[in-house]
């Protein structure tokens, strides 16, 4: 399961860098949808951005990965809540939720739980 947990980091936090660093024009048009503050918005990203950095560390650190995890899970479940919020197709929950799934599966394994 360890190793499956290190797979699911690394998924999680590329995916994560790959949508704010480099889809960043899409993010912008999204929380405009969402009505959600650029501050806001910024602050989203750079807590994500950090935290996959922390998942990606705490590969060889692994003390750093059931908060970094949780944190990015919490991240997930909000994601969920503004597209429901704003009635999306259920296309758009599909990122967030895989994302929300693996998050919780790194969890479950760094706690001992799976």
């Amino acid at each position: 399961m360890y190793t499956l947990s290190i797979y699911a980091q690394i998924i999680v936090a590329a995916s994560v860098a790959y949508v704010w660093i480099f889809r960043y024009d899409n993010i912008v048009k999204e929380f405009k949808h969402y009505g959600i503050p650029d501050l806001l918005r910024n602050l989203v990203g750079a807590a994500k951005i950090a935290l996959s950095t922390l998942l990606i560390v705490g590969i060889w650190y692994p003390a750093l990965v059931l908060v970094s995890a949780l944190l990015m899970a919490g991240l997930m479940l909000c994601a969920q809540a503004a597209h429901v919020k704003v009635k999306n197709p259920w296309q758009k929950f599909v990122p967030s939720a895989l994302l929300l799934i693996l998050s919780l599966f790194v969890a479950g394994v760094h706690s001992g739980l799976i």
